[in-house]
């Protein structure tokens, strides 16, 4: 629904307060608490109500432009002259983004604290107008006491009725808890600084009342220089908790602070001296007094280990994880095995088990049957260790779906895993992955937006949401995704190979070639051969033909993607070929094959037998 055209009946209002301004919506009039009326045209109003309306929240810019200019193709620069002027209007300083945050490569976000006034009757609203601004402002006990207790109880009941009828995630508090910082460089431990943020993540996690922004979101934040505020603003949140760590011989010291983003008001802060064995009881304290100052509840959570060796291990096994390369992921291997060694009733442990090996079978090309077999026996462990975890829900998911292609078994336990931590980025995401591949391409783009509110920053997520785009036929809105997120990281791969697949349905193919080579080196040499499928239907066979030869060459000794070999022949034009290829994926279970529904390159075989029968026995 377009905020902009919502009316109100008969005398009703609506009027904002925030700060020291008043934003009446429907006298389209923003005034400064002493009665100063400010002049602003009609586009820099409805830019203001948009952003009034939905604060707190990261509003993109192309929604923006969307929602403002309705009925005319406009600039984003137009949208740039708008939000200029209301930080000049607002008082603030270059930089300074108090009221304005501008989030790098997706938008802006209002930051105050929005009160909103509806449902007053116009001669609740005549008296209102009628009393003098210098005694609306600050100094009520000037006000007669009854005038005060009326308005009082016409502003509360307004504040009620608009309360009770707001978006469900209206309210919703948003913190980031970052990675805690060492007072001390020397013997740096970078797992433990950035574990310990991820089990206050953990315990404050699963709620509906706070989205808790994940470790993928935040472990980029480690650096001894980072200003917590700076990272608010990027993250997007209203608080976020900033510490320090110091061990030495068997005792940790960690001072925590939490800070209100907005003007840097500290809400919490407190100083543990403990024995490092008492580790878990110093989590539990800070996780306790956050969620006491944020006035929410914790989710009940309990430590899925008691032993203080296994959760260190655990800690360097998810440090190495996160990195998400394919060395760093056999890495983190060792550590989860170790962990669960000491502790065989570790869950975490097994879950992070499991996702290593799973997303080392997807990683480049190379035999699965073994990685598989060990990331599902992993998975089957952690759900008997404690099937209220979500997360070793989700990884059934992705077990279900990139290797059993069991698409109800993947939907149910996606499903679980949101039901359990309905706020997890990740969840959403891959629930979005299972929708899109099987065809539900307006359900799964709704779950990517979501996956994206809860993380902005979720590179993975977010760069996936681009290839959602284009299997839905969203070609040119699947390339400005993909834009953004480079100019977000160009350091990342994935958006490249996936522009890559875009620019060759359009018929770029030296786009294509070009984005595949900047994939290629940034991801250290991922083999998904799209330059060379490119240069064949740009017309040079000769370079699909000698990286054709490559793979053949490595297929004899299972370390090449069947599914890849298929893709060359096909982009040769060889259909048989192409088909003798998938039918060999199908039998190696190679995880590519998810795609087949919806991958637009098949559309030249699509309506093939031999075609038709691969796709009902995947059961798409």
């Amino acid at each position: 629904m377009n905020l902009l055209k919502t009316g109100m009946d008969g005398a009703q209002t609506q009027i904002y307060e925030f700060e020291e301004f008043r934003l009446d919506a429907a006298k389209r009039l923003l005034t400064r608490a002493e009665g100063e009326q400010i002049p602003l045209t009609p586009k820099v109003i409805d830019t203001l109500l948009y952003l009034v309306r939905n604060s707190g929240k990261v509003i993109g810019k192309d929604e923006l432009m969307r929602e403002i200019w309705t009925d005319s193709v406009v600039e984003e620069n137009n949208l740039n002259q708008n939000i200029s002027i209301l930080r000049r209007v607002f008082g603030e300083k270059p930089g300074e983004q108090r009221f304005i945050v501008t989030v790098a490569g997706h938008g802006y976000r209002f930051v105050p604290v929005v009160r909103p006034l509806t449902n007053v009757d116009s001669e609740t609203e005549e008296r209102i107008a009628h009393v003098p601004e210098r005694m609306l402002s600050g100094r009520r006990s000037l006000f007669p006491i009854a005038a005060v207790s009326l308005l009082a109880l016409a502003a509360a009941g307004a504040y009620f009725w608009f309360a009770t009828r707001a978006a469900p995630d209206a309210h919703v508090k948003t913190i980031a808890i970052l990675p805690f910082k060492p007072l001390v460089l020397e013997n740096r431990n970078e797992a433990l600084e950035v574990g310990l943020a991820d089990s206050v993540i953990s315990k404050l996690s699963g709620s509906e009342e706070i989205v808790v922004r994940p470790l993928s979101a935040i472990r980029r934040y480690n650096s001894l220089e980072q200003d917590s505020m700076t990272a608010a603003r990027e993250l997007g949140v209203e608080s976020v908790l900033d510490g320090t760590i110091q061990t030495w011989g068997d005792r940790i010291r960690i001072s925590a602070k939490l800070l209100r983003a907005s003007d840097g008001m500290q809400l919490w802060a407190g100083q543990f001296d403990e024995k490092f064995d008492d580790i878990f009881v110093v989590q539990d304290a800070i996780s306790e007094k956050v969620a006491a100052a944020l006035k929410i509840r914790l989710s009940g959570k309990k430590h899925s280990t008691e032993s203080i060796e296994a959760y260190q291990l655990y800690m360097k096994g998810r440090y190495n994880l996160a990195k998400g390369t394919p060395a760093d992921l056999m890495a983190s291997i060792p550590f989860f095995e170790q962990a669960i060694e000491i502790d065989p009733r570790y869950a975490l442990a097994y879950t992070g088990l499991s996702h290593a090996y799973g997303v080392l079978g997807l990683a480049g090309d190379t035999t699965i049957r073994d990685v598989v077999s060990k990331a599902r026996e992993a998975e089957k462990k952690a759900l008997e260790m404690d099937d209220t975890l979500g997360e070793a829900h989700n990884t059934r998911c992705m077990g279900a779906f990139w290797y059993d292609w069991d698409w109800e078994s993947a939907e149910r336990a996606c499903l679980r895993a949101i039901e359990i931590d309905p706020n997890n980025s990740d969840f959403h995401g891959n629930y979005a992955m299972v929708l899109s591949n099987t065809g539900r391409h307006s359900e799964a783009l709704a779950e990517a937006r979501r996956s994206r509110e809860l993380n902005p920053l979720n590179l993975t997520q977010n760069a996936f949401e681009g290839q959602f785009l284009l299997h839905a036929g969203r070609v040119d809105e699947a390339l400005i995704q993909l834009r953004k997120m480079s100019e977000l990281e160009p350091n990342f791969w994935m958006p490249h190979m996936i522009a890559a697949s875009a620019y060759i349905e359009k018929g770029l193919f030296k786009e294509a070639i070009d984005e595949s080579r900047k994939e290629y080196e940034l991801s250290g040499g991922n083999v998904y051969p799209l330059a060379a499928y490119a240069r064949a239907k740009s017309g040079e066979p000769e370079a699909a033909r000698s990286a054709l030869k490559d793979l053949l060459g490595r297929s004899k000794t299972n370390d090449a993607s069947s599914y890849n070999i298929a893709l060359l022949y096909n982009s040769l034009g060889e259909d048989q070929a192409a088909l003798d290829w998938l039918e060999k994926a199908y039998e190696q279970r190679d995880p590519k094959m998810t795609l087949l529904k919806v991958e637009p390159k098949w559309n030249t075989i699509r309506t093939q037998a031999r075609f038709v029968e691969l796709m009902n026995r995947m059961k798409f």
